[in-house]
Order: C-alpha cells, then structure tokens, then sequence
C-alpha cells in the first residue's frame, strides 16, 4: 500500500495570518494533533502541531527557568521560544522545515519517517502542493482494513508452497537450509529444525501472512543441546 492509498483529503489547514487562537481552534474543533500551513497557492510552508502550542503565555504555561540557567543559554534560543510563546500568528508558531512524502511513497517509508524523526504527521505533496496527509493513526486504520490480496481467491498448493519459500529466502534470519515445507489443501505444514523459540514464531508468521494459506501446523523440533548422536 502506498501514501495515497490511506492519506487523508482534503486537508484541513491553515494560513501563515491565522491567529494561533484560529489554529488552537481549529485542532480542538477538528479533534487533529497538528494543521499544515499553506499559501494562496496551496503550497506547504510549515505545520503547526499541539506541541508547539503548550508553551503560551495565554496559558500560563510559556517556559520560565532561574537566571543562571538562562544565561547558560545562547540569545537565539531565547529569541525563538519567545516567539513561540508570545507570536500572535500561525507563521510565528509554526515549524517550516517539515517533513514530505510523495503520493506513490510505500507505507514502510512512511512508518519510518514517523520512527526517525519522532513525529506523529507526514504532509503528502505532489507538483509543489499539499493533496493529502498521513497520520499515525491511518496506518492504524490500513492494520485493520482488510486487503485484497487476502479475499479468498484460489491458490494450488505448489503455488502456495513456492510463495512461502520465496518469502523465507527473502529473510536474513531463516535458515532454509535445515527446513521444509509441505502444503495440502492450503494447510502449510513446518518441517525441520528451529532453535528459538522466536525463529519458530516468525516461520509461522511468514506461512500465516501468505496468500492462499488456511491453517499453519508447526511440526519443527530444537536440535539437542549436544548435537545429534
């Protein structure tokens, strides 16, 4: 599956002269963790999110440290979290280096750019403009939204057998060598040798999410702790 298939549009969003009561308004009415901030034109030019609105003197809450510890601290770093706690506008809050994906990019690619650079939102854009956005939460939804790769649509057993195979070669961690797998009337059957106890979980794993496969028996054994006689 890829971005456009669970990015969600259109997008609601913001303009760099919204006030940041606007946009605060905007995430509680909408029930969304962060707005993208567009152009006239639709271009993405930042993202304000809930964690750049907890520190406003509104709220009482905009960051207060002792003295020393604030002359410990370069001007820059103060100047920013002024702004960010006394800005009155989307375009003084906001974060404008934001983190894309094309439409056609593979969820996995999404899933790490959310792990790697610790954030909950993904912007989708194409051609310069925002078409669409990813949350943590969409691919949530793609978990529990069946596929169609997964209807029943007849496999034979040999097509079966060489799909699981296949998927195993692929694996850095399956020792092919010391396994074999039979298939009958779509039952996949795990022959061989498999130490660990999670070496055996992910064979099953491997058999359970192939195309076809209605039922999985484990029939692998741990090789003695001395070898064989």
């Amino acid at each position: 599956m890829k971005a456009r298939d669970v990015m969600t549009a259109p997008v609601i969003t913001a303009k760099p002269t919204d006030t940041v009561a606007q946009v605060a308004r905007t995430l509680l009415e909408h029930r969304i963790g962060g707005v993208p901030v567009v152009d006239d034109a639709g271009a993405l030019i930042g993202i304000v999110s809930e964690g750049d609105l907890i520190r406003r003197i509104e709220a009482g809450t905009a960051r207060r440290r002792s003295w020393w510890l604030e002359a410990m601290l370069d001007d820059s770093t103060l100047e920013l979290e002024y702004v960010k706690s006394h800005g009155r506008t989307a375009s003084d809050v906001m974060r404008r280096s934001v983190v894309t994906a094309t439409p056609d990019a593979p969820l996995h690619e999404i899933a790490s750019l959310f792990e790697g650079h610790d954030i909950k939102r993904v912007p989708i854009v194409e051609d310069g403009r925002l078409v669409g956005i990813v949350s943590r939460s969409n691919l949530i939804q793609a978990v529990a939204t069946p596929r169609a790769a997964n209807l029943d649509i007849p496999v034979t057993d040999s097509a079966i057998r060489s799909r699981v195979m296949e998927r195993l070669r692929e694996q850095p961690w399956a020792h092919t060598w010391r396994l074999n797998i039979t298939v009958d009337d779509g039952v996949v059957g795990l022959w061989g040798i498999a130490n660990a106890d999670a070496e055996r979980h992910a064979l099953r794993v491997v058999a359970e999410t192939t195309p076809g496969v209605r039922a999985v028996q484990d029939h692998l054994i741990k090789e003695p702790p001395g070898g064989w006689a």
